[in-house]
């Protein structure tokens, strides 16, 4: 594919915070003579809005990607043969800010990015006839521009908008620009030139609010010194108390929203989103503006032209939320069509499910979901109200069930890419990509760098899919030569962040020591790469890698395993569960280091002591050693600390951290997706769908339940490769019903759990005590043994 080169800008200057710049608007009326087929190939950095004939064909919200333009530039390609005509025709282009022009992101060094500049943009149009034959029309300095109406737009602060500025017909072919400027020649981009193929991030569902009330703003609220600026526009609302009208729209999730609205000429509608309210029911954006200048944090204007049935959705930005505060409106213009959310996350597929008879659990499954899909803007981000950065170590701890439960796989395949460019020259990773230089010297390591080959082995064993790990292997390789570089005389390893965000513990402050968590998942990333490796057929890289993950082992047993108790020597949650799960503990010791994790559950009375690292693997570790219903205890009961506790608060997403009721007002995220691997849990050892158990391919499956005490019934499904598989239990006294569907090119078993064995005949005892079958589809009767 033949991208155009040239790109073009309406001006020099760029947009900040101190000083406002339109958003440009670009157009060219031009000639088609005859043609078969017609294809438009655009590249806007940071985005761009895209109309043919007066007709908007750009895929969906912030066109074309989110990436750092010195690592890879994106295009989007069109078929326009059905809109474009023969003869006159007209295209129109508006370019936003986003990464290019990133004021948003000073707090991660993107203000002083050496990419930071004006919006531009790169454009063909090419028209294939009849005989094959192929004529090109690009864009060049003839191209018009003029300042929209968009007086300003972030993809982090928001969108300002005065409609009295808008430019009527400018779409037209017979729209008169003369008094327009020309566009003049941009430096050329220093990143590869490449076809975006993730997912678009479309507008997936209208949510009208549940409850319109008038209240005020929370005045609890601090900037950080670097975010008082003397901004453009001065915003005060919440500083008066002045009172405005409070739009709850019963979820915090992501998305935009669409203003409709009857207004007076030059009325300005001001509206600031918030992702939860204060116990006085104040609503409070505390946990994002101090990220921000004053007023700047998830905010839009909208000055009104004085026309009936004005409509304004924010371009180029996209926020976190569950609440809206609307000032300006008067009493007459407000009702549930005055503000509806617009909740908008990439175009990813469902692909399981799970349901069972306890309502909480039903609910944590809900607030995961939401979380995962609005903290997916292309790629996984932390938070969709505050930073909405590319955090590798969040998706690294989601990566498998987000993979188990939804289709990632184009656009994590896109974003491995960035992560790859992202790579320093010695192997270091950043903790957050796209990067423009931030995040090498603090909020990266191991379980952070763990996203490169975490994010291609899931791809691999749920998926059956190398292609991520056969692209990505030269960065693997370096990655592993920078960890054996940084190990310490003892071997252990201990270079970035540890077990993050224990309940009562400070985020950087926790039981586990960082030598431990880190050289337990660098010893992970070795192991999993070595796997990687022989699967590509690259044998001295997979010997090399396996070497490493085995000395890593060594020096981690050396300096931590009391071989005597087989116990961790830093005596947490944490620690033990991961030297089980991760293999530091050989299969013979599991046993009495899996008493020994019970024992540290129990004596913190059944409750989570784990931060990020651990509670991505405490509740499998539990259900492996035939404790799931501790596991279950430990993630339902409403005591704080729990995912209980969350449902209890009213929570509608999973937030970022375990806070007591007490500390309500002062959150850090209430929208997080990286405690949600109960969701994991849920379908694979409650429903019991274990995919790959044995390491045989992605269509060979343990269907291995968990008949939790507490539960009447589970089902699930999952689609595979092969097909879908469907599973669903249901008690009766000490029997239970167990129904299994699959398709005939799925393989494996169908185990139930000790204590129990199926009625029928063809039954044998597997050497861990359960029962087992060949998977087949059908309804099988199992019942409680007598002990």
């Amino acid at each position: 594919m033949k991208f155009p080169e040239l790109f073009f800008k309406a001006t020099d200057e760029y947009c900040t915070y101190e000083k406002h710049l339109s958003a440009p608007l670009i157009r060219k009326t031009f000639e088609a003579g005859d043609f078969e087929k017609a294809a438009v190939l655009i590249s806007g950095l940071g985005f761009y809005d895209l109309f043919l004939n007066g007709r908007k064909i750009t895929k969906g919200l912030l066109a074309p990607y989110i990436s750092n333009p010195d690592d890879i530039v994106y295009f989007d390609e069109y078929d326009v043969t059905d809109i474009l005509r023969k003869g006159a025709n007209t295209v129109g282009i508006i370019l936003g800010n986003g990464m290019q022009n990133s004021m948003g992101g000073r707090v991660w060094d993107f203000d002083i990015a050496r990419f930071r500049g004006a919006p531009r943009f790169a454009f063909s149009l090419v028209l294939t006839g009849k005989d094959g034959a192929e004529t090109v029309i690009s864009a060049d300095e003839s191209f018009k521009c003029k300042p929209s109406a968009i007086i300003f737009d972030d993809l982090r602060s928001g969108c300002f908008y005065d409609a009295n500025l808008e430019s009527p017909g400018w779409l037209n072919n017979d729209y008169d620009d003369s008094a327009w400027q020309n566009v003049k020649a941009a430096e050329k981009p220093r990143g590869e030139y490449r076809l975006c193929e993730a997912d678009p991030v479309v507008v997936t569902e209208e949510i009208k609010a549940v409850e319109i009330r008038q209240g005020v703003l929370s005045n609890a609220f601090g900037n950080r010194d670097n975010m008082k600026l003397d901004t453009q526009f001065r915003f005060d609302y919440r500083q008066k108390g002045e009172k405005g009208y409070i739009f709850d729209f019963g979820i915090n999730t992501a998305g935009i929203f669409r203003l409709k609205i009857n207004g007076r000429k030059g009325q300005r509608i001001y509206i600031q989103l918030c992702e939860f309210v204060t116990e006085n029911g104040e609503p409070s954006y505390r946990n994002t503006g101090s990220f921000y200048p004053d007023g700047y944090g998830q905010s839009a204007l909208y000055i009104c032209k004085g026309e009936k049935g004005e409509t304004f959705t924010p371009p180029f930005t996209y926020f976190g939320y569950r609440y809206a505060v609307v000032f300006g409106l008067d009493e007459g213009q407000v009702n549930e069509e005055t503000l509806v959310m617009l909740r908008a996350n990439s175009d990813l597929k469902e692909r399981a499910s799970f349901e069972c008879s306890d309502p909480v659990m039903n609910r944590l499954r809900d607030m995961s979901r939401v979380s995962d899909l609005a903290n997916f803007y292309y790629f996984p981000t932390d938070c969709p109200h505050r930073e909405k950065n590319g955090w590798t170590g969040d998706a690294a701890v989601s990566c498998e069930r987000v993979v188990l439960t939804l289709t990632p796989e184009k656009s994590y395949k896109e974003w491995l890419r960035n992560i790859c460019r992202a790579q320093r020259i010695d192997g270091a990773l950043p903790g957050i990509v796209p990067t423009g230089g931030w995040g090498f010297a603090w909020g990266n390591g191991p379980a952070w760098d763990n996203v490169l080959t975490e994010l291609c082995w899931q791809m691999f064993r749920l998926r059956g899919d190398l292609e991520p790990a056969r692209e990505c292997a030269p960065s693997m390789l370096r990655y592993l030569s920078y960890i054996s570089q940084k190990r310490r005389a003892d071997g252990l390893l201990a270079i970035g962040l540890g077990d993050w965000l224990q309940p009562m513990k400070g985020a950087g402050d926790p039981d586990a020591p960082l030598y431990l968590t880190d050289s337990v998942i660098a010893m992970y990333i070795c192991d999993k790469s070595a796997k990687l490796f022989d699967a590509l057929g690259m044998k001295i890289h997979a010997d090399f890698a396996e070497s490493l993950a085995l000395s890593f082992k060594e020096a981690i047993r050396k300096n931590f395993i009391n071989p005597g108790t087989m116990s961790v020597r830093s005596r947490c949650q944490t620690a033990q569960a991961i030297c089980i799960y991760y293999g530091v503990f050989e299969k013979s010791e599991i046993p009495e280091a899996g008493r020994r994790l019970v024992e540290l559950c129990r004596e913190k009375n059944d409750f989570i002591a784990c931060g990020m690292i651990g509670l991505r693997v405490l509740f499998h570790v539990l259900s492996d050693l035939g404790k799931g219903n501790l596991a279950y205890k430990m993630i339902t009961r409403e005591e704080f600390p729990s995912y209980g506790n969350f449902v209890k608060r009213g929570l509608t997403a999973l937030p970022e951290d375990f806070l007591p009721e007490e500390e309500n007002d002062t959150p850090n995220s209430l929208n997080h997706h990286f405690f949600g691997d109960i969701v994991s849990w849920f379908i694979q050892r409650v429903a019991g769908i274990k995919v790959n158990p044995r390491g045989d391919g992605c269509n060979d499956f343990d269907i291995a339940p968990d008949f939790i005490d507490a539960l009447d019934f589970a089902k699930a499904h999952y689609d595979a490769p092969c097909g879908r598989i469907s599973v669903e239990w249901k008690k009766s006294g000490n029997s239970v019903c167990l129904s299994v569907e699959c398709p005939d090119g799925a393989t494996g078993f169908i185990v139930v759990p000790k204590g129990w064995r199926f009625t029928a005949d063809n039954t044998y005892s597997a050497l861990h005590g359960s029962t087992v079958i060949p998977l087949a589809a059908g309804e099988y009767k199992a019942e409680k043994m007598c002990i």
